[in-house]
């Protein structure tokens, strides 16, 4: 979920989630799209040092913390809010930017705004079926014919495996066609067609594979066996045990309700992403939260106030990569857990450590500068572990320098070319099948697209020409040659 760079022995594993914005830039890593329906979120949390550090007192850096997001916010590379917690305590809060960007009268960002934080709803929904596992009105081996036969395989997948995407149904927001009703809203009959008319990415319980859908058809299975509405539900069951004010079932945003919208930076500025219809997503990411609130989601599971142990045992336990809507996410020479989550222009973090009853949760509506990131220096700080507050400094390189850049690159490495160009005096780069990405320029030969977590490094031959570039992404490093 989280990664950093440096461990040499790291493992990517990505899934789809909500997510939603007009770019679609290039993952080497995976040679997967970051577009508007598939995101990368599942990255490992590595420790950028390998001693052991532990949270002992109830502080921690705030000024540190201040600084780093008092960086992001000056150089537009994040909108949001960030909690920290231990045991139940909230040490450190910090709002920026705007829930409304609007010329001379925008609504800047506090404790109070409320963010759609995607996936992470999938933590909500799943505490919802242990805890109906636990009223013996729901097993883990119970059928998803039991309610919805006409899925493929129905008769074959269990409540448990779809709460492990051991499922094999089919992620409804790969198709290409999404996109194109993502803001419409859909009936529950609808949506149950959509998934129906797919065909099953592998057979019940074969491997696992991340899927929304999954996630959507338990939260109308806690409906059908509850017979009542999910909103109701989480009120009931998770929303009131764990006494959280500022969490919802979200619908359309509204921002004099203290909900933030969601916007991508484009040519200097924020521009507003689309928004999704929340009856879309439901158990899979429709649930709307602030950090505050999400620590203490997270502190209440972990902490017996809303299943019981022997149910967190089997939430947490990792099979393939996935528990049972929860992650694992190694940090130092510990383990946390949590997810990630990201819809539209939004973009979160939630995780637990345990040992330490220390929590975090990092919300974003306006991400300049990924998350993980983010994640990676909020942790640094807590943990003591030696961070240096990025400057993000670039230079700016006249039109006949950038010329030298242009061209179009392959690698030997992966079955990928990359055109470079210019436009608007920055450079410009596009993956075969991919949107375009501008680049900024650190020096005369590196350049970066802080979003995608992209470095290209340029050298120059004897002759002074640029025939090559190095990008890193992700950990990984490949070469490309100009054609």
């Amino acid at each position: 979920m989280i990664m950093s760079t440096c461990s040499a022995n790291y493992n990517i594993k990505t899934a789809n989630t909500f997510y939603t914005r007009e770019a679609c830039y290039i993952c080497i890593s995976k040679i997967i799209h970051m577009n508007q329906f598939k995101r990368s979120i599942y990255l490992l949390f590595v420790a950028a040092a390998c001693s052991a550090t532990t949270l002992k007192a109830q502080s921690v850096n705030t000024a540190k913390l201040d600084s780093f997001f008092t960086a992001l916010e000056a150089n537009n590379k994040m909108m949001g809010s960030v909690a920290v917690a231990k045991n139940g305590k909230l040490l450190y809060t910090r709002s920026v930017g705007y829930a409304q960007v609007a010329a001379g009268a925008g609504i800047k960002a506090d404790g109070n705004t409320k963010y759609r934080i995607g996936s992470i709803s999938k933590m909500f929904t799943a505490t919802m079926v242990f805890q109906l596992f636990e009223e013996k009105r729901l097993t883990p081996e119970t059928k998803l014919a039991s309610f919805f036969p006409e899925i493929p395989n129905a008769d074959k997948i269990t409540i448990a495996q779809m709460l492990s995407h051991h499922s094999g149904i089919y992620n409804f927001t790969n198709d290409s066609t999404y996109v194109q009703w993502m803001e419409q809203p859909k009936t529950q009959k609808e949506m149950l067609a959509i998934m129906a008319a797919h065909t099953p990415a592998f057979a019940p319980g074969e491997k696992a594979e991340y899927s929304n859908a999954n996630y959507v058809l338990l939260g109308y299975i806690i409906e059908r066996t509850t017979k009542s509405t999910y909103s109701e539900q989480l009120k009931k069951r998770v929303l009131d045990k764990a006494g959280l004010k500022n969490t919802a079932c979200g619908g359309k945003i509204n921002t004099q309700k203290h909900e933030a919208l969601s916007y991508g930076f484009e040519e200097g500025k924020w521009e507003p992403a689309s928004e999704t219809d929340m009856s879309i997503p439901g158990g899979a990411g429709a649930v709307v939260s602030t950090p505050s609130d999400l620590t203490k989601f997270v502190t209440a599971l972990f902490n017996g106030k809303l299943i019981s142990k022997k149910s967190l045992e089997q939430m947490t336990t990792i099979k393939d990569g996935y528990g049972m809507g929860i992650f694992q996410m190694p940090w130092q020479q510990r383990f946390g857990y949590g997810h990630t989550g990201g819809i539209d222009g939004f973009s979160s973090t939630l995780g637990y450590f345990k040992d330490d009853s220390m929590s975090f949760a990092i919300t974003v509506n306006g991400q300049n500068y990924p998350t993980n990131n983010i994640a990676i220096g909020v942790l640094s700080i807590i943990y003591n572990v030696p961070f240096q507050v990025p400057d993000f400094k670039t230079i700016a390189l006249s039109p006949k320098m950038l010329s030298y850049y242009e061209g179009v690159y392959a690698s030997k490495q992966i079955p990928l070319k990359i055109t470079v160009g210019q436009k608007n005096n920055k450079l410009i780069a596009q993956a075969s099948g991919q949107s375009a990405f501008p680049l900024e320029a650190v020096s005369e030969t590196e350049f970066k697209f802080d979003v995608a977590g992209i470095v290209m490094i340029f050298k120059k031959n004897d002759d002074g020409n640029i025939t090559q570039f190095t990008l890193k992404q992700g950990g990984g490093s490949y070469l490309f040659e100009k054609e």
